[in-house]
């Protein structure tokens, strides 16, 4: 039985952290998660969701501001003798302290094909450079920000009409077998992780609420990648009379008009002009209004 201890907190990990609890090869010894954060409009302190898959079964919570600055915590995690860390979406960088306390290593599982998209944000940005594919990797933890050798890794093409948040659904979805196989054949040295190349390595940074807004003057395939990749987290957005319109759905329409005019609109939407393009756009979210269709939005400006 390999031991491991999992580190995580979005709702991206934990069907990789039920996967792995529910494996008959692999014991889950305990949970690593970020402190518990205000949300919503009470800013009422909530649980991440991997801490309630935690406490749902009866797995025992760590939960340090900064892992790397908390040797009363890294002193329980070594009286628990994991064979492996395995960390997927944590948030936290780990010291070199961390790494050594596994009897093997510390595997992170990676949402891009490394050594593309290195850092904190490479679903968002596959899809807003236009990318047709991308996929997921386990990795040795290093101390560099995602450069350690490279174990397995699964390709995922990204559809046209594809979302960050289908993405990271699929990602999701195919996470936890390629995690299982990584931890059994490391233990049983039937895989010898690759290192990586250097040649094309891209770093996958947040985005900046400037880079949120709308360049009516890119085309509207440019544009429209951004929609698709910052879906509702933040989402991309425009103003129009002062007033923030966040897109959530639209779509290329080849098309001519004046960048950011208002050309028309359709029983399917509202159509805008942009650099080489147009783009028909489907479904927004107003300034203090709740989702609707694009041309629900127009006719209410009439009113």
């Amino acid at each position: 039985m390999i031991r491991i201890v999992f580190f995580g907190t979005p709702e991206i990990a934990v069907k990789s952290l039920e996967y792995l609890w529910n494996s008959d090869k692999i014991e889950v010894l305990a949970v690593v998660t970020q402190p518990d954060k205000p949300a919503g409009r009470g800013h009422k302190l909530t649980e991440s969701p991997v801490k309630r898959f935690a406490l749902a079964h009866n797995l025992q919570v760590f939960q340090p501001k900064s892992i790397r600055k908390e040797p009363d915590i890294q002193a329980k995690l070594k009286q628990l003798e994991p064979d492996f860390f395995v960390t997927f979406a944590f948030g936290q960088i780990l010291s070199q302290e961390v790494l050594d306390i596994p009897r093997f290593e510390t595997i992170n599982l990676h949402a891009s094909l490394l050594p593309k998209y290195r850092g904190a944000n490479p679903i968002q940005c596959a899809i807003i450079n236009g990318d047709k594919e991308t996929g997921i990797c386990t990795m040795i933890t290093e101390l560099g920000l995602d450069c350690g050798d490279i174990c397995l890794s699964e390709k995922i093409q990204i559809p046209d009409n594809m979302n960050c948040m289908q993405l990271l659904d699929k990602i999701s979805d195919l996470s936890p077998k390629l995690l299982e196989k990584t931890l059994l054949d490391l233990y049983n040295g039937d895989l010898k992780p690759i290192p990586q190349c250097e040649d094309g390595v891209c770093m996958a940074n947040k985005l900046t609420k400037a880079q949120t807004r709308i360049d009516w003057a890119k085309s509207a395939g440019e544009i429209n990648n951004l929609i698709r990749g910052i879906y509702k987290n933040p989402s991309a957005y425009f103003l129009y009379d002062d007033k923030i319109i966040k897109v959530l759905q639209a779509r290329v329409v080849e098309d001519c008009g004046a960048c950011g005019e208002l050309i028309r609109v359709t029983k399917e939407g509202v159509l805008m002009g942009c650099g080489k393009d147009c783009l028909l756009l489907l479904r927004v979210k107003p300034e203090g209004k709740g989702e609707m269709s694009a041309r629900d939005w127009y006719n209410g400006l009439r009113k």
